[in-house]
């Protein structure tokens, strides 16, 4: 019997260690869909076997188990469960597993053309940041769009006057006239001056599939105007999985949005479409700021086989919107408040006219866009991608002319429209003696007596192509070399809008036509057909065209390896600039048609990345441009003569980063050094005295470092937390020299410059350092919370010239420091059959607080400078007690935003 039991006691001992030991292998690799993703976790569902992806995405895990499932999962991505069956002692691979980003509910970015510059972590040496659907659907809410990249380092975004679109953005303390603006790879800044109109791309935010933030030079091969950083923007594609949304959304001051989308998805004859449009409109926060918006996106695609890819979209955002366009001093927002606290929704630019709204500032504009994109598989080896595009745009913003209005104002500080109507039609009111009446009867203004509402209307025509040939090497090299043209006619003039009861306007403006009577007026909104005549409408003050060509080609190549990844890029651009004044300059006048002026430009750079080990990579890149200078630079004080001292302007850039990752966090480290020489500026003055004058600056030298930490860490399944800080040093090197004109552009002070004293000064119009912490907790499956803190300091005002012509000066004026919280709820129902469609509720509320702060000032006034220079004995900003949070009332600022919300309700199918 005790042997009986000791074979069974032995057999039992057997079968548990044959069990065991008894194990399988499971293999495979897993990505993104377009790279490996390193460090990802594998476990074994209901164990705590678990391993982690080694540098080119592969596992290898041993199980117990089988048939049994695995759960993968990665820091941004959705966790995905694969059901595995092994048998004893062999090895199952399960091939690619490819995981989908869980900050993007478009899906389906899947970058295959070579003209988007797309920077792949862990490879592409630059600074990067990108944002993904989801996040720019869920957090953006009722904000301009590129308030969405707030809490990227480096970045300062500010809403300007608070009008719808009317948001700007910097970028390690350059402006967005030097941060180059890509869509879909088309360059989209203005060929004359650089400017981005956020109020353009107000739809944006509704089509993009993801965005990109390249901070500093950036990887683009275009020879484009990326000082302080490019931002490319990657919008929904045709072939973009079958099904569609609608959605609305509401928030305070009346804003609605309503949208809907649908695509058909790649279908089996190839074609596939897509197409969404919205409609948004409210009264604004800013007082006096009413709009309305709409957005239209088709797109079409026809893919019929493997080697050949053809997109169509056309796009456009018309819109209007009545503006803040004047930066009021404190004082006069502190006299339209209570308490001694300022009324920050204050707007000097509006009133009432027959009962309804009505604004001397009224921004109007319609510009769609069209593109094609070709790819061309010519072999396993070999890809030409093409884009070509059209945009064509219409529109323009109103103003004043005439007698100065805004001396008058009704006792709450805004326009009394109706007294001018009274004013111009020869009835008493309260503004002074009115018009009369010439011998017939009418009564007319001009640019001197009764108040009109003009506009002044910057249109264009614009066609371009980009066209690269991407050439694979060998495994590790591959070659690039393209074109870049570009062709662009501006359209520049004033036409009468609303003569405000006036029976006409008398313009003696145009030197070939003089002492006309016009009475025909426009309407200020924007006309949704495109090709849109404008070249036959009644002119008023000035009318000239600008015409820019571009032709630009480029190279890069391109090195990688398993560890280590490089690439070299050189552009060269000519462009082109032409200038025709029918206003100016009599018709025989040589000057009433110039020549091209072309200007040679170009840039060189180049960068490597190396992976250290499976979590961490270190990067350096360095480039230099030469940059051609806008069109007012080259055509100074809008006079048909070139600039007798016309300069490139020199950029030099350097960056080095650091860069690691794992399961659970995730962190980036950059430094920054950027040089930029010989650039130039245009200023308005301030001086009651000159009014519409204005200050040219050239030689300009800045410099701009500083260093940049961007953090990103999952410490629980259902917690995530992102942190950002960047500290910056942004001087100008060196004094530079200045002019000064009128509003007839002739020049002041007889003509002489005058040395303005900016070595060491701080730049301004930008915090130099900012801060932010944020976290996301999911308290139920698909219910979150979410909330922000973000932090702005060392912002500086704009500079003043007249406080600069003495070495002995203030430097420049630091506002006050402040912080927003912007906190949200987020609650996603599945519905449906099989529930693939959702129901998705969102609460946005931004500035949670209610801080009040002034996010920017326009001039440099300090507390211990004079009220009035021209007599001291009325003492000191600080002396008479004019004083606002440490900064003199004497000072033009715009105030942010205070508190407000924002409801969605969102229904994808």
């Amino acid at each position: 019997m005790k042997t009986m039991k000791n074979w069974l006691l032995s057999g039992l001992l057997f079968l548990m260690v044959s069990t065991a030991f008894s194990q399988g292998k499971i293999t495979g690799t897993i990505t993104d869909g377009q790279g490996t993703l390193p460090g990802a976790n594998v476990a074994i569902k209901g164990t705590k076997t678990g391993v982690s992806a080694d540098f080119d995405g592969k596992f290898s895990i041993n199980t117990t188990v089988s048939p049994g499932e695995l759960v993968i999962s990665f820091i941004g991505f959705e966790p995905k469960t694969v059901k595995f069956s092994v048998a004893e002692g062999t090895t199952k691979n399960l091939g690619t597993i490819v995981l989908t980003s869980n900050s993007n509910e478009l899906d389906e970015i899947v970058v295959t053309s070579s003209i988007l510059d797309i920077a792949k972590d862990r490879k592409t040496p630059v600074a990067v940041s990108t944002i993904k659907a989801s996040e720019i659907q869920e957090r953006l809410g009722s904000q301009e769009f590129p308030e969405i990249l707030a809490n990227t380092p480096s970045v300062y975004v500010t809403k300007q006057g608070g009008g719808f679109g009317d948001a700007r953005i910097n970028i390690r303390g350059f402006d967005q006239r030097n941060i180059a603006v890509m869509i879909n790879g088309v360059p989209v800044n203005d060929m004359e001056n650089g400017a981005v109109y956020w109020s353009n791309w107000a739809g944006l935010s509704d089509v993009t599939s993801a965005m990109q933030v390249q901070r500093g030079l950036g990887s683009s091969k275009l020879a484009i105007s990326s000082v302080g950083g490019t931002i490319n923007v990657i919008t929904r594609t045709s072939e973009m999985k079958e099904g569609g949304s609608v959605s609305t959304s509401v928030g305070n001051a009346d804003y609605l949005k309503v949208q809907g989308s649908y695509s058909t998805g790649l279908m089996d004859n190839g074609f596939s479409a897509s197409v969404l449009l919205s409609s948004t409109t409210g009264d604004g926060y800013v007082d006096g700021t009413k709009f309305e918006g709409k957005n239209y996106f088709i797109a079409f695609g026809y893919k019929p086989n493997d080697k050949h890819d053809l997109q169509f979209t056309f796009t456009g955002a018309p819109q209007w919107h009545h503006q803040r366009s004047f930066a009021n001093p404190l004082s006069e927002y502190i006299k339209y408040g209570s308490n001694g606290e300022p009324n920050i929704k204050y707007n000097s630019d509006w009133g009432v006219k027959n009962g309804e709204e009505f604004s001397w500032a009224r921004n109007f504009y319609s510009k769609p866009v069209a593109s094609l994109n070709w790819d061309f598989k010519i072999n396993d080896n070999t890809t030409l991608s093409s884009v070509f595009y059209g945009s064509w745009g219409r529109g323009g913003g109103t103003g004043s002319i005439g007698k100065t209005p805004f001396s008058y104002k009704t006792a709450n500080g805004l326009v009394p429209f109706d007294e001018f109507v009274k004013y111009n039609t020869g009835q008493p009111n309260t503004i002074g003696a009115p018009l009369t009446a010439g011998a017939d009867g009418q009564y007319l203004t001009d640019r001197r007596n009764g108040f009109t509402r003009r506009a002044s209307i910057n249109s264009h025509d614009w066609y371009g192509a980009v066209i690269d040939l991407n050439k694979k090497l060998s495994d590790k090299l591959i070659l690039d070399f393209g074109i870049d043209v570009r062709t662009y006619t501006g359209y520049h003039f004033r036409n009468i809008n609303d003569r405000l009861g006036a029976d006409g306007y008398k313009d003696d403006r145009d030197i070939n036509n003089r002492n006309r009577v016009l009475y025909q007026t426009y309407d200020a909104s924007p006309d949704l057909n495109p090709f849109t005549n404008i070249k036959g409408q009644e002119k008023i003050e000035y009318n000239n065209n600008g015409y820019v060509n571009w032709l630009g080609a480029f190279t890069q190549l391109e090195y990688s390896n398993e560890n280590l990844s490089a690439f070299f890029q050189g552009a060269v651009s000519q462009q082109g600039f032409k200038r025709e004044d029918t206003f100016t300059y009599l018709e025989t006048d040589p000057l009433y048609k110039t020549d091209f002026e072309n200007i040679l430009g170009g840039n060189v750079k180049g960068g490597v990345n190396y992976n250290i080990s499976e979590t961490s990579n270190v990067f350096v890149n360095s480039g230099f441009y030469s940059k051609q200078p806008f069109f007012n630079a080259v055509y100074p004080n809008n006079q048909s003569v070139v600039a007798s001292n016309l300069v490139n302007e020199k950029v030099l850039g350097l960056e080095a980063g650091y860069g690691y990752r794992s399961r659970f966090f995730t962190a980036n480290l950059n430094v920054y050094y950027t040089s930029w020489k010989d650039r130039y500026q245009r200023s308005s003055d301030r001086d009651i005295a000159n009014v519409g004058g204005y200050y040219d600056f050239n030689g300009i030298t800045e410099i701009h470092s500083g260093v940049e930490l961007e953090l990103n860490a999952k410490p629980l399944p259902r917690l995530s937390v992102n942190a950002m800080l960047s500290i910056g040093n942004w001087v100008y090197e060196g004094n530079v020299n200045s002019n000064r004109f009128d509003a007839n552009n002739q020049p002041i002070d007889g003509g002489t410059s005058t040395t303005l004293y900016l070595d060491k000064v701080k730049v301004g119009d930008a915090a130099q350092n900012t801060a932010s912490i944020g976290a996301k907790y999911e308290v139920f499956e698909r219910v979150s919370f979410d909330a922000n803190y973000r932090l702005a300091q060392k912002l500086y005002a704009s500079i003043d010239p007249t406080n600069f012509s003495t070495e002995v000066n203030n430097g420049s004026l630091e506002l006050p420091s402040y912080g927003l919280m912007d906190a949200g709820f987020s609650y996603k129902m599945l519905v449906g059959k099989d529930k693939r469609s959702s129901v998705s509720f969102r609460l946005n509320v931004n500035n949670v607080l209610d801080e009040v702060y002034i996010s920017e000032s326009r001039t440099n006034i300090f507390t211990t400078d004079n009220i009035d220079s021209r007599n001291p004995a009325k003492g000191t900003y600080a002396s008479n007690n004019m004083v606002y949070d440490g900064v003199a009332t004497g000072n033009q600022v715009f105030f942010g935003y205070g508190r407000t919300w924002n409801f969605s309700l969102r229904y994808n199918f």
